[in-house]
């Protein structure tokens, strides 16, 4: 049997863990929920999603974490630099995780297409890409 193929690579910024994907990121978004923000750092957290089966850490295992944000969001991160490497949900889309996209090693080519959690962005942020906004996720 022949290993899959890695659709998408990734790592952490001190480069200590480093994963793949061997299914195309779906559903795209930039997430403007209070939480993404202060997981990034930044005015959102951008994401595309993926069948749990088809994430997996390649190297760097000893150095993941997770961090419980709210009761039903586990998110993953390095314990070196403090890189979010991914997000989960428990309940309704349990099998997915969200990878962000700005720790991509690979070429994403399709751009996020909506905004999320819009009613909690930051005041200062201006959203005039013309992608669709939701109030919730």
């Amino acid at each position: 049997m022949t290993a899959p193929v890695a659709v998408h690579q990734g790592s952490c910024l001190c480069g200590g863990v480093r994963y793949e994907t061997t299914a195309p990121l779906q559903g795209a978004s930039h997430c403007h929920c209070s939480m993404c923000r202060k997981a990034h750092g930044a005015a959102f957290g951008s994401y595309g999603s993926v069948r749990r089966e088809y994430h997996r850490f390649v190297s760097g295992q000893a150095l993941v974490r997770t961090y419980q944000s709210s009761p039903k969001v586990t998110r993953t991160f390095c314990s070196v630099c403090g890189s979010p490497l991914l997000w989960h949900r428990d309940g309704t889309y349990a099998e997915w995780v969200a990878v962000p996209l700005g720790t991509l090693d690979t070429p994403f080519d399709t751009p996020p297409q909506k905004h999320i959690h819009v009613a909690s962005k930051a005041a200062w942020v201006v959203i005039c890409d013309g992608f669709r906004q939701e109030a919730e996720g």
